[in-house]
């Protein structure tokens, strides 16, 4: 497994909407996982976005360890990666689901009634399969 940063293929990989799928560890330490939409940011770090009402927050908020599979278009190259949650806040006006929206359908978030919360990965390892793991090698 890798340390970040990661190299530049596969950020370009990751500021792609690609498929993705969250684990997060429930309360008697058995991983959950979900699919999921993110964002990769400029400074490294992954956002996320939940429905206030998930059981995935509360998970986040009892243990914020999480890892985050990106799927390429060829789902054979995939990266995932491994961090924790260090920053959880209101997304107030649903600023950042439809930053996210936009960036998978091109549209503002279509429920605009669910209170929602922006989770912030931090990457402290990562690792790629296919293409990605060939990227790795880039580095």
């Amino acid at each position: 497994m890798s340390r970040p940063p990661l190299p530049t293929a596969l950020v370009e990989l990751l500021r792609r909407p690609n498929a993705a799928v969250m684990a997060t560890v429930r309360s008697d330490g058995a991983p959950v996982t979900a699919a999921t939409w993110y964002v990769w940011e400029d400074d490294g770090r992954v956002l996320v976005n939940l429905d206030e009402s998930r059981v995935r927050l509360k998970h986040l908020q009892n243990d914020p360890r999480v890892s985050l599979t990106v799927l390429d278009e060829n789902w054979y190259t995939h990266v995932t990666l491994i961090g924790r949650v260090t920053e959880l806040r209101a997304d107030e006006g649903l600023a950042d689901i439809d930053r996210i929206s936009r960036h998978y359908t091109g549209h503002e978030y279509a429920n605009r009634h669910s209170p929602r919360v922006s989770a912030w990965i931090e990457v402290e390892r990562w690792y790629g399969w296919g293409e990605a793991k060939a990227a790795a090698g880039d580095a």
